[in-house]
């Protein structure tokens, strides 16, 4: 049936068809950026824009704009059955402010902004911006096609998580531009032995302090730091150098401001009716409604956006544990059990699993990534074992664990022995990556340096105990920008990181060191090729608590390194090792080395295995708070006892 709608400046067929309009209410519209929201638009030969949204319990919908002075009887919207808003503006193009005026069911009005906008005015402001469709053109078609045939199960993953906002700034205090980033920060990625940059959320948020995990522009790369093609150049840079992208993508909660999603139509929309669902106590913040199909739409609609639109390598899930749990943060009676009777969100589980299984299916090469921070099952598993379907999962108690243990002073680290043992007895569990992220060097919980003990040399030598035990440890890795320059302060997002600390040869130093366990990680497949497989890693002693030693060997097979950790300052000459493989070793790397600001205590020569009753035994020195590696030799030519 044909239908016509007056707009404002002519008559027009409706938009949006019947396909669209059911697949969204049935919940499996996956691409519904392509309809609703504010998209260019041609009908025949008239140029102009189509704006929809959703509203199911409006009494009715207009668009408010720069271009009819925001006022709402100039372009009232047609209502579609299901609740779709309609309407089709001629002569409106890019650039173009707006907003939807909303009267609710009680014939209050309200002026929103659109969930669905490609970009936004910058805060304080609040309107959404109509948007072109990209015009980049990309260069990464190569990176795109390796990504799709990439085994990233047994690919090295090194990750260095950033704030945009505070990486670098000019000298006046304003950050940089997405295209000055691009100019930069992906080859200094790549120089450092990077495999992926992670973003802190970059889709629209009203207030800086909330880092973007507060965001109402789902669909919108931040205007702060340009325009969506500015975005997209960044992206580009970053394949260019070999550098993937992880964005953090925030599905577990928004906040309420007024002219975002909360009560959308007068009413709870978004969010669950109940607080006791649908509103999160930690953060003040309102809970998605997962079962209501169009919100998955959103939701997931969002997800592929950043996939499609922007090249996306990746996405983080960020406090999964808020989702999955009804009594997530709540006490007793401020919690609705699901029908079952359990403290589950069957709907997140249902949505967790839909959105990892149209990722993996539809973009295989795609990494999702759970902060997820309780012991729930299968996290990384395949959704049709059960799994929520997750790529990976953050290691939360490795980190904690490892933090901990190196926040104690040396002297009493004999006590604390089992925090670096106990991850072991659930390694392989999930897919972990071992995570030193920004929460821990916020709120005053300290830098990573300054949580360090000791005097100033032994915190910069514990500092690169920790990188050397975080590159030879199982699992992925991730480390929040400024722990790669030793930064001494805790981060703030309002100033750039202290690069002038370089200038300082120790801070220097640890730079040089994390560089150097970056590329070994990268270029050694026994150091990554089974960080979620048993046969990669053997512990060759876990038991010395008293001098606070730890060895272990990592292998894929072919080849192996064997790591040698001492967190005390003492120095052990001529400690003894057995070596499963008997023959010369070298040593590859020695946190203690001069270059890297340390006392210089290194095993320069080539140490030959002794045969003794028990097996082949090395004799070797370690250095204080330091670790090393060695590498196995050929069995041929000369060999040269370490003289210790």
């Amino acid at each position: 049936m044909s239908r016509n709608r007056t707009s404002g400046t002519g008559v027009f067929p409706l938009q949006i068809g019947d396909f669209d309009r059911q697949v969204f209410g049935e919940g499996h519209h996956w691409h519904a950026w392509r309809f609703l929201g504010a998209n260019a638009h041609r009908i025949g030969d008239v140029e102009g824009t189509l704006f929809a949204t959703w509203a199911p319990r409006a009494r009715s919908v207009s668009v408010v704009a720069d271009f009819n002075q925001w006022d709402g009887r100039r372009h009232p919207m047609h209502p579609h059955p299901g609740g779709i808003w309609e309407l089709f503006v001629p002569n409106v193009g890019a650039g173009c402010l707006y907003k939807f005026a909303i009267r609710g069911a009680d014939g209050t009005l309200f002026l929103k902004a659109d969930p669905y906008a490609k970009q936004c005015q910058v805060r304080p402001e609040t309107a959404s911006v109509v948007t072109a469709p990209g015009r980049h053109r990309w260069t990464d078609t190569d990176w795109i096609a390796a990504r799709r045939q990439r085994d990233w199960l047994h690919a090295p993953l090194s990750i260095y998580e950033v704030h945009l906002g505070s990486w670098k700034r000019h000298p006046d205090g304003r950050s940089w531009n997405y295209r000055e980033l691009a100019a930069e920060l992906p080859r200094y990625a790549h120089e450092m032995g990077f495999t992926h940059i992670e973003l802190l959320p970059v889709s629209e948020h009203p207030f800086d302090g909330s880092w973007g995990y507060q965001t109402l522009g789902n669909f919108a790369p931040t205007s702060r730091y340009g325009s969506p093609d500015d975005f997209r150049c960044f992206i580009d840079a970053c394949h260019a150098q070999g550098i993937g992208v992880i964005l953090d993508w925030v599905p577990a909660h928004f906040p309420r401001d007024a002219h975002g999603l909360a009560r959308f139509d007068g009413e709870p929309l978004y969010e669950y009716p109940d607080p006791r669902r649908g509103e999160h106590p930690d953060w003040g913040t309102l809970v998605y409604d997962y079962g209501r199909p169009e919100v998955r739409n959103y939701l997931l609609s969002s997800a592929l956006y950043w996939i499609e639109e922007f090249h996306a390598d990746g996405l983080r899930l960020d406090a999964v544990a808020s989702m999955l749990y009804l009594d997530y943060s709540r006490r007793h009676g401020e919690w609705l059990p699901n029908r079952e009777g359990g403290n589950q969100n069957l709907e997140a589980v249902a949505f967790l699993q839909e959105l990892n299984a149209v990722i993996h299916q539809y973009h295989p090469g795609v990494l999702t990534i759970a902060e997820e921070s309780t012991a729930w099952p299968q996290v990384s598993r395949p959704t049709h074992t059960g799994g929520l379907g997750f790529s990976m999962k953050w290691d939360m108690g490795w980190m904690h664990d490892t933090l901990d243990y190196f926040r104690t002073d040396p002297i009493f680290r004999v006590h604390q022995h089992r925090r670096l043992t106990f991850g072991m007895l659930y390694r392989y569990s999930e897919n972990y990556v071992l995570a030193l992220s920004h929460d821990e060097v916020v709120h005053g919980k300290r830098s990573l340096l300054d949580k360090m003990p000791g005097d100033r040399w032994q915190r910069f030598a514990n500092l690169r105990l920790l990188y050397t035990y975080l590159a030879t440890y199982p699992g992925k890795k991730l480390l929040f920008m400024g722990a790669d320059i030793a930064q001494s302060r805790e981060w703030n997002h309002d100033r750039e990181l202290d690069w002038a600390a370089l200038q300082d040869p120790m801070h220097r130093g640890v730079q040089n060191a994390l560089r150097e366990l970056n590329h070994l990680y990268r270029d050694r497949p026994a150091l990554h090729r089974l960080d979620f497989e048993p046969g990669g890693f053997t512990w060759i002693d876990c038991d010395d608590a008293v001098r606070s030693l730890l060895a272990y060997r990592r292998s894929d097979g072919p080849s192996e390194v064997i790591v040698i950790l001492n967190f005390t300052p003492g120095v052990h000459a001529h400690y003894r090792l057995r070596v499963p493989q008997a023959g010369r070793y070298r040593e590859i790397f020695n946190s203690d080395a001069t270059r890297y600001g340390g006392s210089g205590v290194v095993n320069s020569a080539e140490i030959l295995t002794a045969d003794t009753a028990a097996g082949a035994e090395l004799s070797l020195t370690l250095p204080p708070l330091a670790g090393v590696i060695l590498q196995a030799l050929p069995r041929n030519g000369i060999a040269r006892r370490n003289a210790g």
